[in-house]
């Protein structure tokens, strides 16, 4: 008989991945994106927790609320029955995980393992990210605080270091040390007691929290009202906004790590990126015999040690040497490689000019599926509608535009005012100004529409919802 305690996966789902603008967007970053392989960074992370076997329970999520329906889904398809908790404001991964670890304990008892992982990796070796965990294991149980240390390939000043006692197994943590200069780094890795931070942790949810309740009391209060205040919503679990947003910022090394007496480390060879930047997505892709990565209808003559990427067209570069060409719908970058942690000043500017690239692409995700704005201009706007089978749209009116509705694929069902009627391929439907109107999709195929929007105005905020499955009343997403 199994009496390990159970394995929590905690899935830390709430960064912005800015530093891959224009692909990663404030409304769908990095990790929601498949930027290696067929899957996207989040479900890669729940199929490598998932093969651990038997004791691995259904993942605690901790993601944004604007991304909770994305972060579902995409779960879901691959496997998962996610339990979500929303943060409604950014508060770093002490918070976060003193939240999961809170929930876990209600739920499992203070015994439940926490697999903590950030779902923005890329871990090639599933075999010894496997085996790592399975080390780390008896040191968790017994009331240690287990991280795992990267085995350094190169020296590094892009991430912190772990210092480490030596010996086999898990070794004892004595020193957490930030991002070094060159030469330092040089000396990290020579000295072999070094490893890069992972961000990635196995600790019992008791044992976690009692380090925090003696280092870091106030975020512990904090998290305990947010999450005592909090309201269930199906398998969500929104935090409460006010006591979260009192919750001081701070990342579980600086409230935690460095300051607990039980940190210990296993040392991870497992192909590991945590796909930072441009650059960083390049060596973690299979580059061909010129060490170019090239994504979508790319045409590339001339060119070595590149990353060129299209999203919407042809895409063409000739003599490119160390570059990244990232296009989309809506955007295009064009950077030296080597500069590529510099996109940070460009995804400044765009906030300072508030430029609503920043924030989303042309596509944008809906609970019911997404909408592209193909044209917009004074008076009229065009979209495309996709609607996923089953799934349909707020009862809805809008008091300054009125909508034509062209069905290109599947069939629709629609609601205009006292109406309900279907519309099939190559039909149409008139929706007039302030009309009560829905969609729903009631067959097994995407069902895809043109809308053609006509009015002085508009915004997303000029839908008024009077009713929504998915519990969006008097909210724009």
């Amino acid at each position: 008989m199994d009496t390990r305690p159970p394995i929590i996966p905690v899935i830390l789902c709430g960064g912005a991945g800015t530093r891959l603008w224009p692909l990663s967007r404030a409304l769908l970053p990095k990790q929601l994106l498949a930027l290696h392989g067929a899957g996207t960074l989040l479900q890669d992370t729940w199929r490598r927790v998932r093969d651990l076997g038997p004791g691995c329970e259904a993942p605690l999520v901790l993601c944004n609320e604007a991304h909770r329906f994305l972060v579902d889904a995409q779960l879901r398809e691959a496997g998962a029955c996610p339990r979500l908790i929303l943060e409604p404001a950014g508060r770093n991964t002490a918070p976060a995980v003193a939240v999961a670890a809170l929930r876990a304990t209600a739920e499992q008892g203070g015994d439940a393992l926490l697999l903590v992982l950030p779902s923005d990796h890329v871990i090639a070796d599933t075999v010894a990210f496997h085996a790592a965990v399975r080390l780390g294991l008896p040191a968790a149980a017994a009331g240690d605080l287990v991280t795992f240390g990267i085995v350094p390939e190169r020296p590094e000043t892009g991430y912190g270091y772990i210092r480490a006692r030596g010996g086999t197994g898990p070794q004892r943590v004595e020193q957490f040390v930030e991002k070094p200069d060159a030469a330092t780094a040089c000396g990290y890795v020579a000295s072999g007691r070094y490893f890069w931070n992972s961000g990635m942790f196995l600790f019992g949810a008791a044992a976690f929290l009692r380090e925090l309740r003696a280092l870091a009391p106030d975020i512990l209060a904090a998290c305990e009202a947010a999450a005592a205040q909090g309201a269930a919503q199906g398998a969500m679990w929104r935090l409460d906004g006010a006591a979260f947003g009192a919750c001081r910022a701070q990342s579980i090394d600086h409230a935690v790590m460095e300051g607990t007496q039980r940190a210990s480390v296993v040392p991870l060879n497992a192909g590991w990126s945590d796909v930072g930047s441009w650059a960083a997505l390049h060596e973690a892709c299979e580059r061909d015999g010129a060490g170019n990565v090239t994504v979508g209808d790319v045409i590339a003559i001339g060119c070595q040690d590149s990353y060129v990427r299209a999203e919407s067209r042809l895409v063409g570069v000739v003599g490119l040497e160390g570059c990244v060409v990232v296009e989309t719908p809506d955007a295009v970058l064009v950077a030296p490689k080597a500069r590529a942690q510099d996109i940070r000043l460009l995804v400044e500017a765009l906030a300072k000019d508030r430029r609503p690239e920043l924030v989303q692409g042309r596509e944008v995700f809906r609970p019911w599926g997404s909408y592209d704005s193909l044209e917009s201009r004074p008076g009229f706007q065009v979209k495309r509608l996709a609607v996923l089978p089953g799934a349909v749209l707020s009862l809805q009116l809008h008091h300054r535009r009125a909508e034509h509705w062209v069905v290109v694929s599947g069939v629709a069902r629609i609601t205009r005012d006292h109406e309900v009627f279907d519309l099939h391929r190559n039909e149409h439907a008139f929706i007039p100004l302030g009309a009560r109107h829905r969609i729903e999709n009631p067959g097994t195929e995407l069902l895809e529409i043109i809308e053609v929007q006509v009015g002085d105005y508009l915004g997303e905020d000029d839908i008024v919802r009077l009713e929504d499955r998915y519990g969006r009343q008097g909210r724009n997403d």
